[in-house]
């Protein structure tokens, strides 16, 4: 609750009437005055008991006001900041605590910062500029809602010299009225807003106009259809206003004119020549990229651009006990789904994706090729349509590419993008940008590319094309499927042979997929290569289950008495059965059954039943075989009879976060008794006790892996386990928590800070 002893609202049409109404709603005890040149209006204001009294001149109501809220129109404010600069001295704005703090409201911040510096010959500690992004087509006091900005976003833009102070009261006034208050600098804000708001209502009074014009136009606004009337709401909104907007905004908006009419014109040039491949394209990115940019604002899982939004958090709650049982088919293979955009975009033809894994990481790649011109159809129920455009044929993005949380997806990007003859940077969540990135980067110099990377090697990437590459030999320091592939991708660009070998076998899903698209490859012991130069044709893509997202309920059904669960289409490749080996290792009751090849990836059925499973050293081989699936295999060694020792598993360290701390410290919390070492740890697990271990609350730091390893634990816990920071379950496993559920888990989902299920 704002505790400021008396606010000024200067302007008491919809903005100002509406933030009267929202603090009077939420029980704000203080004084509320207005100003407004409009007797009527005030009068009405007091009538609706938004306001405690007003006038229509601003000097009687400048005394005692400790906060003041413009909301005149933008063109209006240098002549009321010139009064407040008369009205009140200088002392009353400075200091790093304010006496009196100064808002506004307007859509465009640089015109305002220059009439506050014309009005006070510098900008005051206490003024602090502010836009709220909420607003209607009705006008004037009566239109005022105590609900406009709930849930609305509320930019401020403070300058250098504005006291962190006012800043905080500012906010505490805008998040009293429900809204989500983020800071931005001023020259972003009027660039963004142009875009977002400047240029479609722009298009809508520019559209309306041009149509009310004609000699149809009544028959063209009789039977308009909805989507129509929902576009052009916005043009009955006030045109003075808009006018003052256009007016103060003008270098922004024509800019985004320009690129608006650029991409109208492609568009045009498409309808004419009859390229239906070209418009798919443009109407098949705009759709998707519609959806997939509003998934990343509202689901929880992603940081936005810009950081325009913090990240959301979701908790899982996992209640002790339940029991696994059924027949079920996951998502698929995540690590086979990125690959198959990738190389289906740079083939010749169309290729045809079932199975592909809707997850964000995945959505990600896919939202990727769109932006570098390829027409993509789907995804719909796991199939997608890629029409390639051949080895040479992506177009440089507009911006830079967000892969959100995908490791994977970045540094395979990093080997494809080397080769192209455009510039390009690459950019993720926050995880992501703690992720070495040096590692593919290095060696990718050494074939002639040119990145730049953050500090310590991090992310973002920034990649720029037009380099001759090189074939190289490259002895990998450490068994890493995505550096691999990242090479091998680059070779593809390459002159002469790339070569890579392995220290230890890797996951071989690229190799076979650029086979499985005629492309040759060569492998010989631990080592593979081929020649640049080459074409990829289309081929159909069956995408298997994802192994990975299997291991958690393989998990879940060996360490349950009475399970019996069936998981169909599980990819099977040799380079990934490392949790299958491990876990009949430790005595699990698991047959693979219906055994076939699809698109050149083995798949099977999984049969798997509990059996007592006990303590083993985990064979160092089968280490790289099984490096995503540890996390669920510690909730195994902490159910099993005696000690299970992990050694030679570095590679945890740098995952989405240090797995083994991270899981030392989840199973501390549990109660389970384990060692930490630098490569690997030991778990000392409790046997056929059916309980095994506590509960407790557990902050998976935001690991997909983590959070749902000890939804898994819960099983054989005896209290509740509670799981923070959980929304990126949704990167590699859609659904999971309703999935886990069917089978017989008990887990919910809520967010953080509202008891209210979401699942």
């Amino acid at each position: 609750m704002p505790n400021e002893a008396r606010v000024l609202i200067v302007g008491l049409g919809l903005i100002g009437g509406s933030l009267a109404a929202a603090l009077r709603a939420v029980g704000y005890a203080g004084t509320i005055q207005s100003c407004d040149p409009d007797a009527g209006e005030i009068a009405r204001g007091i009538e609706m008991g938004l306001i405690d009294h007003g006038d229509t001149r601003l000097a009687s109501l400048v005394e005692g006001a400790t906060l003041i809220v413009l909301a005149v129109p933008v063109l209006a404010m240098r002549s009321v900041m010139q009064e407040l600069a008369d009205l009140l001295p200088r002392e009353a704005l400075s200091g790093t605590a304010p006496r009196v703090v100064i808002t506004d409201v307007g859509s465009t911040k640089a015109a305002v910062r220059d009439c506050a510096l014309a009005a006070f010959g510098e900008l005051p500690a206490g003024l602090v500029l502010g836009h709220p992004i909420a607003g209607s087509e009705k006008s004037g006091v009566a239109a005022s809602n105590p609900q406009l900005y709930i849930k609305h976003k509320v930019i401020l833009t403070p300058s250098r010299e504005t006291a962190p102070a006012a800043v905080a009261r500012v906010q505490t006034l805008w998040r009293a009225c429900g809204a989500e208050v983020l800071e931005m600098d001023v020259e972003r804000h009027d660039q963004v807003l142009a875009r977002t708001s400047h240029l479609p209502h722009l298009l809508a009074f520019s559209l309306v106009d041009t149509l009310a014009r004609q000699d149809e136009r009544l028959e063209i606004f009789r039977y308009a259809a909805g989507g129509f009337r929902d576009f052009t709401r916005i043009a009955g909104s006030d045109p003075v206003m808009w006018r003052d907007i256009f007016t103060a905004n003008r270098d922004a908006v024509l800019s985004s004119l320009d690129d608006f009419e650029a991409g109208l014109g492609r568009l045009r040039q498409a309808v004419e020549a009859g390229d239906g491949d070209a418009m798919l394209s443009i109407f098949d990115r705009a759709s998707h990229a519609r959806h997939y940019f509003d998934s990343l604002l509202n689901q929880t899982s992603y940081q936005v651009e810009y950081q325009m939004q913090q990240q959301g958090k979701l908790t899982f709650r996992a209640a002790p006990g339940g029991r696994v049982a059924g027949r079920i088919r996951v998502p698929g293979d995540k690590s086979i789904s990125h690959r198959s955009i990738m190389l289906g975009a740079l083939a010749e033809g169309v290729t045809e994706v079932k199975g592909f894994l809707e997850g964000e990481d995945s959505l990600a790649t896919l939202q990727a090729f769109r932006e570098m011109g390829v027409a993509i159809e789907g995804p719909h129920q796991g199939r997608v349509t890629v029409h390639g455009v051949g080895m040479h044929g992506l177009k440089a993005p507009a911006g830079p590419l967000y892969v959100g949380n995908a490791g994977t997806a970045m540094r395979l990007f990093a080997g494809l993008l080397a080769g192209q003859g455009f510039d390009t940077e690459l950019i993720g969540d926050a995880s992501l940008t703690k992720r070495p990135m040096g590692r593919v980067a290095d060696p990718l110099r050494v074939m002639g590319a040119k990145i730049d990377t953050a500090e310590g090697g991090r992310p973002p990437l920034k990649i720029h094309g037009g380099q001759k590459l090189k074939g190289i030999t490259y002895d990998m320091p450490m068994a890493s499927a995505q550096v691999k592939s990242c090479l091998l991708l680059a070779g593809l660009y390459a002159e002469g042979e790339t070569r890579v070998r392995e220290p230890a076998p890797t996951r071989d899903h690229t190799e076979r997929m650029l086979a499985g698209f005629g492309y040759e490859v060569h492998r010989e012991g631990d080592t593979c290569w081929l020649n640049g130069g080459g074409k990829l044709t289309a081929a159909p893509i069956d995408v298997p289950s994802d192994i990975s997202s299997a291991t958690f309920f393989l998990v879940a059904a060996a360490i349950t008495p009475g399970s019996n669960l069936i998981l169909e289409h599980v990819g099977i490749n040799p380079t990934r059965i490392g949790v299958i080996n491990i876990l009949k290792l430790m005595g699990a009751d698991l047959h693979l059954t219906n055994e076939r090849e699809v698109g050149g990836e083995p798949v099977a059925d999984l049969h798997i039943r509990y059996a007592p499973l006990k303590g083993i050293d985990i064979p160092l081989d089968q280490v790289p075989l099984a490096i995503d699936e540890f996390p669920a295999l510690f909730v195994a060694a902490a159910c099993a009879t005696g000690t299970t020792r992990l050694r030679g598993a570095e590679e945890l360290r740098v995952k989405e976060s240090d797995r083994i701390q991270a899981m030392a410290d989840g199973l501390a919390t549990l109660g389970v008794e384990h060692t930490v070492l630098e490569d690997g740890i030991d778990i000392v697990g409790a046997g056929e006790r059916e309980v095994a271990y506590g509960g407790g609350r557990i902050d998976s730091l935001g690991d997909h892996r983590i959070a749902m390893s000890f939804v898994v634990a819960s099983l054989r816990a005896g209290e509740e386990i509670v799981i923070d920071d959980c929304a990126n379950v949704a990167t590699s496993f859609p659904g999971f928590t309703e999935l886990a559920r069917t089978v017989g888990l008990h887990v919910e989902e809520e967010d953080a800070g509202n008891t209210e299920e979401r699942a």
